[in-house]
Parts: C-alpha cells; sequence; structure tokens
C-alpha cells in the first residue's frame, strides 16, 4: 500500500516566538481571540508577556450611541486582569458622562481594576486618565470622595516605578489634587516620576501659584523630563525649584493659559532666566485660549524663554480688544530662533494680517509646521508656497484656511503640486465671508 503523504504545513507553523509576538502586536483583542483558537502554538504566542505590556480600555458612551460595544470593551478590561502582571501602560479614556449612573458605573470598574492591579501588578511605568471632570454635577459628591481615595490608594501602592503620570481634565480641588500628587512619594521625600501632565488638573479660577501646599507638594519632585502644568500654577516659586530639582533633566515645559484661570500674577524675569541657564536641554511650549491682548501676552511671554511651540486660539470668541498687529511685529519675533510650531485659531475679520504673518512665518528659520484657522486671502497661501520653493523656510506642515473661493485654492495645488505632494503636509480650505 502507498503510503499517506503528511498534508503540507503552513510556513506559519514553524514562524519563530519573536516574529508571532511581533505579528500578534498588532491584532485587536477580538482578532487575537480568534488567532488563539487556531493551534496550541499560536495559543502559546499570545501569552507573551510582551503583547500585554500597553494596553488602552475606552469606556463606552450611551448605551444609544452608534459607536456603543459593549463587548470590546468587556474584552479590553478582562485582557488587562488576566495579564496585569506584565502591564507596564496603562491608558483610561472617558465619554462625556451623561448620567450619575454612568459615573457610579465607571466608579465600580475602577475599583475592582485597581484592587486587582494592585495585588497582580508591579510593573506599572505609565498611567493616563484624561478628561474626569470631577468638578461636573454628575458626580455626586459621595461618588467622587470615594473615586479619588481609590485612585490615592493605588498611586500609592505603584509610585515605586510610576514613570509617567497624565491626570488632564481631573478638575479636582486644591487638597484633593495635592494628595494624589502626594501619594508619589508617601514612602520617602521624593519619587520617581519624570513625566507628568497636570493641565486642567485643579478646578478653574484657582490661585494654584500663591498655594504653600501646592509649593510644598512639587518640591518632592526632583527628576522632571516633562511638566504640563496651567499658568495659574506658574510662579517664581515653582520655577525656582524646577530650577533646583530637576534642571539637569527637565526637557519640556508646557504651559495652557486660559481665560478662565487666573493669570494676572507676576513672574520675574530672574526666575526664568534662572532656569534656562541651569536647565541647557530645556524648551517649552505655551497654549493661549482666550488670553490674546497683547500686555497680557507681554506679561506672560519673556525673550528669555526657548519656546518652541506657541499656540494663539480665539474660542470661536470675537473681541475687539484682540488687535494681533503688535503680537507678530513686536513680541513673537523675539522666539524666531527657537519657534517650530506655529498655530492660529483667530476671529480677525476686521484686521487683515497677512503680510505681518507672512513676514514673521519667514522670519523664524526652525520653524516646520503652521496651521492658521483665521480670515487671511488666497494670495497668503500662494506666497507662503512660492518662498518655501525657493527655500526661504523649510516647513513641512501647512494647515491653511482661506476667505476665497475653492477654484483659486486648486489652481494653486495645481501650480504647486510637484512640492505639495513630495515635501508638504498641506491642507487648505476655503471659508467665505458671510
Amino acid at each position: 500500500t502507498e503510503e499517506k503523504s503528511e498534508p503540507e504545513q503552513s510556513a506559519w507553523v514553524y514562524l519563530p516566538d519573536t516574529c508571532l509576538s511581533h505579528v500578534f502586536c498588532w491584532l485587536d483583542d477580538k482578532d487575537r481571540v480568534e488567532a488563539a483558537l487556531v493551534c496550541k502554538n499560536w495559543s502559546r504566542a499570545l501569552s507573551f508577556g510582551s503583547l500585554w505590556r500597553s494596553r488602552t480600555i475606552t469606556f463606552c458612551g450611551q448605551p444609544s450611541s452608534p459607536s456603543f460595544d459593549e463587548s470590546e470593551f468587556v474584552r479590553a478590561l478582562w485582557f488587562t486582569k488576566k495579564f496585569s502582571k506584565y502591564l507596564r501602560h496603562l491608558e483610561v479614556k472617558l465619554p462625556n458622562f451623561y448620567n450619575t449612573n454612568a459615573t457610579q458605573n465607571f466608579l465600580i470598574i475602577m475599583r475592582d481594576l485597581f484592587s486587582h492591579l494592585r495585588k497582580c501588578n508591579r510593573r506599572l511605568e505609565f498611567l493616563s486618565i484624561e478628561h474626569l471632570g470631577l468638578d461636573c454635577p454628575i458626580w455626586k459628591s459621595r461618588s467622587r470622595a470615594q473615586f479619588i481615595r481609590i485612585l490615592a490608594q493605588f498611586l500609592k501602592k505603584m509610585s515605586k516605578h510610576l514613570k509617567y503620570l497624565n491626570l488632564k481634565g481631573a478638575r479636582v480641588s486644591l487638597e484633593d489634587g495635592c494628595k494624589l500628587l502626594n501619594c508619589l512619594s508617601w514612602l520617602k521625600c521624593e519619587n520617581s516620576i519624570s513625566k507628568m501632565n497636570i493641565e486642567d488638573f485643579f478646578h478653574t479660577r484657582l490661585h494654584i501659584h500663591s498655594s504653600t501646599l501646592f509649593h510644598q507638594t512639587m518640591s518632592k519632585f526632583h527628576n522632571l523630563v516633562t511638566l504640563t502644568v496651567n499658568y495659574n500654577c506658574v510662579s517664581d516659586e515653582l520655577l525656582d525649584m524646577l530650577r533646583k530639582r530637576s534642571a539637569h533633566s527637565l526637557c519640556t515645559l508646557n504651559i495652557k493659559c486660559h481665560s478662565d484661570d487666573p493669570h494676572q500674577q507676576l513672574v520675574s524675569r530672574t526666575s526664568r532666566t534662572n532656569l534656562v541657564e541651569r536647565a541647557p536641554k530645556l524648551s517649552m511650549n505655551f497654549s493661549f485660549e482666550k488670553v490674546l491682548k497683547h500686555d497680557h501676552l507681554a506679561r506672560i511671554l519673556e525673550a528669555v524663554m526657548p519656546i518652541k511651540s506657541i499656540v494663539l486660539r480665539n474660542g470661536y470668541v470675537s473681541n475687539p480688544a484682540w488687535i494681533m498687529m503688535p503680537t507678530f511685529t513686536n513680541l513673537l519675533p523675539a522666539y524666531c530662533h527657537t519657534l517650530q510650531r506655529l498655530t492660529l485659531e483667530l476671529r480677525n475679520n476686521e484686521e487683515r494680517l497677512e503680510n505681518e504673518l507672512l513676514q514673521f512665518i519667514l522670519s523664524c528659520r526652525r520653524l516646520l509646521f503652521v496651521k492658521v484657522w483665521a480670515f487671511l486671502s488666497v494670495t497668503f497661501v500662494e506666497k507662503l508656497l512660492q518662498n518655501r520653493a525657493r527655500g526661504d523656510c523649510i516647513l513641512t506642515t501647512i494647515h491653511q484656511e482661506t476667505i476665497e473661493e475653492d477654484r483659486l485654492l486648486c489652481g494653486i495645488y495645481r501650480k504647486f503640486k510637484n512640492l505639495i505632494d513630495s515635501e508638504l503636509d498641506y491642507f487648505a480650505i476655503a471659508c467665505p465671508l458671510a
């Protein structure tokens, strides 16, 4: 009798574990479940720790929403707990909570998850929970207090290895905020955190910059590489602490200034200069939301600061006092040697800025990114591309809104098609004035 030939096996069977792990890392949870059923080898490979070091849990919005998928959320939560011992990077994404039941459900789930991770995980380095919005009325006082307590307990447990903390948009009181941050150093006088985002972390309208409690809390951070705060936290005391404790490591300082937060405090040039001199790797990024008056900007921005990015947004509000011409001609040119990103969202329908803005952009020899949502003529776009084609600037990204017709933009695109297609991230739209 003829011997039965064995069926030819796929080359996938012989892939080494490192290759399988690399392939499987691109699969979502649903596909990983199905892949584990293919064969024993794949099922074993899907238990590799490298696949489960980073997890994102996205809480669903309203059950009636078209994007609602409870099974996806349940899978993400289940896998996070099953392979929790490998977890190093945890990101929790939140919807806009729509009622108190949603916040209560979130509280119950996070209590269970934090409790499990405290018992099983010793490696977590990255934690991000943005837009908690704990000042919203849908958070009952009791639920808010319970969540802050379980988060504090979790931060205490994880403080030994945690290097990145992002609690942007938590909106907590000064006392609760400092309590949470102090949990990162409760066993010793300092902590291991190197990157921290506490933008919109505190309630609005708080004068954090004058708080001794906040200064004492921040004094425990000794090796910060990146710090993101609101301008209402900035003071001579904070800058002096950064100079003394983190100058050797500090690379990025992100500051957001919003009209809802106090921003009238005076920060001396001496404290800014001392920090810059002691932190040679430092670059600063400023974002202004509805703070566009020239005298306000001039008080906050100092020529000595190595500013890499500036964002100016009007928040869809028109204010006659926001005259931008002096900002482009007198204030921003001080940063032409360091600025790399410029974002403008303005309602300048009664102020023409094309010439001044173009001159400023061309003076910035390191500027790579420009995004302008403003009332500018299509000629501005054409001149900017002409200068880029001649090599007068090194822009790689141009996002532009104009006030004229699309057909004019189409003509400009055809004229500079080779440059745009080969060298630029380019986007321009027309928004005619009514």
